[in-house]
């Protein structure tokens, strides 16, 4: 046996956080290692020290973020500041692993070293990350920034050999589409919070790792300034965080700016609602190509981007049939809080919109509900048909859920739920409820996308830090809509809403023409969307090939079929280029030919490969094969002793700690001796965690030694290191804060890293969120028939606040049919006493009004009377169409 000690870098990493040290390897039995063990859990370090990677009692080199927004319209501009400051006295490897939404296109990368800056070049990314590291070997410094591997809307930024004392400033540029909620508000996101994703068993854990914090010990701060502009007028402002007062720069209100107020917690996603008038209108905004760009490229040539919003019809009936299946997350962060603003345990509000949508369903639909964690488990058997008994049935089992099913699989329900035989004549509609907290995004994305024709995906993320790759990439990928539940929003309108789109017809079989002058062409740069929603905002990307006259004046024309119906929707613009000065629209129409060349079944294979890296490069637009390089050849000093890792540590919110340990196979890469995450432990808000007897076993691996010449190769053989307990176990840890379950395996006691050390985790300061109690309203729904009826039962008089006495008295005649007067009684108190919550039991009423009617009664006028005399309301018929 070889004696001679190898130092190398371990490190693990939990839900909440990333543990790191410089093990020793020694040849031994397991009994020395425990010894050793035990006398660094009593704070003799000895030699094998340990080094802290989050906030606490380490130093984190990240020490500010600025970052400056336009929002012109539909589109955000961003410019990010990033400064790193190493105060350690060795060298660093600095790595910020942060959350960006999956739609943003990211153009521009440098870093500013000493006066001088070094502009970042795009490639393909495993050459980029192979020049990293031969830039790090070579004594250089280096500065690499590219996506997940395995989701899209998570990105690391590397800062490679730093040296003692040096600052650098990090700067990237990105362009995003926004999206418009249901009150015609443009609403921007800056997420700052990162859930950790969850990885399922038997498969590979995450390529790269975040550190975490509570929010008053990260050392960092955040600076915001933002722009407004909208030709059309800014009527209001709105944000979830403290600002400075709206400042209009103009009379016409066209444009306003304001800031993020000093103090900023970054314990929260950054959002603006920007309300603007004439929101809802059709646009178009040409942009010039790049006179750097070569003719006949997407970079060289004039490009179109066409904002629509369809309309359609009032005649258009909402559809009776279908199958709906509800896929709820009940995995242990479910328990969490909705967000600082909403206490209510996000479990609690998905309970009550299934509640909802069940009430909502029409006669003679089919349903099923499911619900995940490490397993699944469903309602039925099989969809069955909606019915008085089908959905009591279904009610009784709602009321047992909870987030009480362990981690977050979500490839497996889904496999199950395709593996179904569909019903004929009713097409199946997927609503799948999550808080986006997994690893394997892409896999889940690919699924989806392989049933696609057989199914339409409607996509709902909960909470902060929920995936926006996973949320909108299944709604994309199977035709539907997705939505984000966050801050003080609540749940019930915006399903609800999506339930009315999954009822109406869609806009179907999209064709898409032009009128353009003499010598100019338009070719789509995507292909137009395989269905359109009722007032849901739809973008096409074109390019305009030839000499473009400003004066003249051009036309999209949209035609598709809504049932029988053709329906033509023109949109006329002007051949005025907007001088943007960053090619904006290019570089969004060249994200959203990325986003669908990565869908495609065959996005490994190497002509798909090739044309991403095509498309990316020429546009400067990073991808998933594809990263951007900086390298720093003024500093030529050759490394002496190891290059120090730190991640920098990201608020979490309210995830709940993993309860599944697994193992991952270490990245074979030349500098793998700044070894990153090899399993998830554990650990609450990043400080603490339940360490469990584990193995961790290191792969025979070559690396680039950084205290040697370049080429010169250092092996470090296989290692074992065993954690394990002499005694018995102790009695189980109370349970994690978010009510994630424990390991069922027998832990040890919660431990947290405490200035290189191992100390007892405190006790958790935050206890789980309280279920709230159910309003009258929500009573009253609860007591609704599936056919959308009311009858005389026990309970009514409670929500309505009359007895049952005063209901049977106060029929406007004797022989008038109980359950129409109740009925009658329950619409118009909800049209009173419930109006704020319109949007989330309209569908209901509506389903009642139609039961009412189909009645026949020749007085219903009569009735509504009687019933605003009874109720001391003032409901008029007209309102309800009786």
């Amino acid at each position: 046996l070889d004696l001679k000690p190898k130092l190398f870098a371990l490190s693990h990493v939990g839900r909440g956080g990333v543990y790191s040290g410089f093990c020793r390897e020694i040849a031994g039995s397991a009994k020395d290692q425990l010894e050793e063990s035990s006398k660094r859990q009593k704070g003799d370090t000895m030699e094998r020290r340990c080094g802290l990677l989050t906030a606490q009692n380490a130093p984190v080199p990240l020490k500010g973020i600025s970052v400056r927004l336009e929002v012109k319209g539909f589109v955000a501009d961003l410019s990010a500041s990033l400064e790193y400051v190493n105060e350690e006295s060795d060298p660093l490897e600095a790595m910020f692993v942060f959350p960006m939404d999956s739609d943003s296109a990211v153009y521009h990368f440098q870093a500013q070293v000493g006066g001088k800056t070094i502009v970042a070049t795009l490639k393909e990314k495993e050459q980029a990350k192979d020049d990293y590291d031969d830039a790090i070997s070579s004594g250089h410094q280096a500065f690499l920034l590219h996506e997940d591997e395995s989701s899209s809307d998570v990105f690391s930024c590397s800062v490679g050999n730093l040296p003692p004392g040096d600052k650098v400033t990090i700067c990237f540029r990105l362009v995003q589409e926004l999206p418009l909620e249901a009150d015609g508000a443009v609403r921007f996101t800056l997420p700052a919070v990162l859930n950790p994703r969850y990885t399922p068993a038997g498969t590979q854990g995450p390529k790269i790792t975040t550190a975490s914090a509570p929010v008053d010990k990260l050392p960092y701060t955040l600076q915001l300034e933002a722009h407004f502009h909208n030709p059309l007028g800014i009527s209001r402002i709105q944000s979830n965080c403290q600002v400075t007062p709206v400042e209009f720069l103009n009379p016409e209100k066209s444009s306003a700016k304001l800031s993020l107020a000093d103090g900023h917690g970054f314990d929260r996603d950054v959002e603006f609602l920007i309300y603007c008038d004439k929101i809802h209108e059709p646009s178009a905004v040409v942009e010039d190509g790049l006179e750097t760009g070569s003719p006949g490229t997407l970079m060289g040539e004039a490009a179109v981007m066409v904002n629509l919003f369809p309309s359609f019809p009032q005649t258009a009936s909402k559809a009776s049939v279908g199958e709906f299946i509800f896929l709820m997350d009940r995995s242990g962060s479910m328990a969490c809080q909705m967000s600082q603003e909403d206490s209510r345990p996000r479990i609690q509000c998905a309970r009550d919109t299934l509640l909802l949508l069940l009430k909502s369903l029409p006669m003679g639909c089919y349903f099923n509900i499911y619900g995940f964690g490490s397993s699944f488990a469903s309602f039925f058997p099989a969809s069955v048909e909606y019915t008085q008994s089908s959905m009591q049935e279904a009610l009784e089992k709602l009321k047992a859920i909870g987030a009480d099913m362990g981690g977050t699989e979500i490839l497996q329900p889904l496999s199950a739920i395709y593996s179904t035989a569909r019903i004929t004549g009713h097409p199946r509609q997927l609503f799948v409820f999550t808080d986006g907290e997994v690893s394997n995004t892409k896999a889940v994305l690919a699924e989806v996308q392989k049933h696609s024709p057989t199914h339409r995906c409607f996509s709902f993320g909960i909470g902060e830090g929920a995936s926006t790759a996973l949320i909108k990439g299944m709604a994309k990928a199977a035709s539907g809509n997705c939505e984000f539940i966050s801050g003080k929003q609540r749940m019930q309108p915006k399903v609800l809403q999506t339930l009315s789109y999954a009822l109406q017809p869609s806009g179907t079989g999209l064709t898409l023409s032009w009128e353009l002058p003499p010598g100019v062409e338009a070719s789509p740069l995507v292909q137009p969307p395989t269905e359109l929603f009722n007032g849901k905002k739809t973008i096409i990307y074109a390019q305009l090939k030839g000499k473009l006259d400003p004066s003249l004046e051009a036309a999209a024309t949209l035609t598709y079929s809504l049932g029988e119906q053709q329906i033509r929707t023109i949109t006329r613009f002007r051949l005025a280029p907007l001088q943007t000065g960053s090619a904006t629209i290019h570089r969004l129409a060249a994200k959203a030919m990325i986003g669908e060349l990565e869908t495609q079944t065959a996005v490994d294979s190497v002509e798909t490969s090739r044309r991403l890296v095509e498309v990316s490069v020429q546009a400067g637009v990073v991808s998933s094969k594809t990263a951007f390089i900086a390298i720093n050849k003024d500093l030529n000093q050759p490394l002496q002793g190891p290059l120090r890792h730190r991640h920098v540590p990201l608020y979490q919110g309210f995830s709940a700690p993993q309860a599944r340990f697994q193992m991952a196979p270490i990245a074979n890469r030349k500098t793998s001796n700044r070894l990153r995450s090899i399993s998830p432990i554990t650990s609450a808000l990043g400080l603490q965690g339940l360490m469990a007897p584990m193995a961790c076993q290191l792969e025979s691996s070559r690396v680039m030694s950084m205290g040697s010449p370049k080429g010169q190769k250092l092996k470090i053989r296989k290692f074992c290191c065993l954690m394990e307990q002499s005694s018995p176990c102790p009695p189980p840890p109370p349970p994690p804060p978010c009510g994630r379950s424990a390991p069922s395996i027998c832990p040890s006691p919660p431990i947290y890293l405490r200035g290189g050390g191992f100390a007892p985790a405190p006790a958790p300061s935050s206890p789980e969120p309280e279920e709230e109690e159910e309003g009258p309203w929500m009573k009253l729904i609860e007591l609704q028939n599936a056919d959308g009826s009311w009858g005389a039962q026990p309970g009514m008089d409670s929500p309505l606040g009359l007895t049952t006495e005063q209901i049977k008295r106060g029929r406007p005649r004797e022989d008038l049919d109980l359950t129409l007067w109740v009925t009658i009684l329950a619409v118009i108190w909800l049209h009173s006493f419930a109006a704020d919550t319109k949007l989330e039991w309209d569908l209901l009423v509506n389903k009642s009004l139609s039961w009412i009617k189909a009645k026949g009664a020749p007085d219903l006028a009569d009735c509504v009377k009687a019933a605003n005399a009874l109720l001391k309301t003032s409901v008029l018929p007209e309102t309800l169409g009786l």
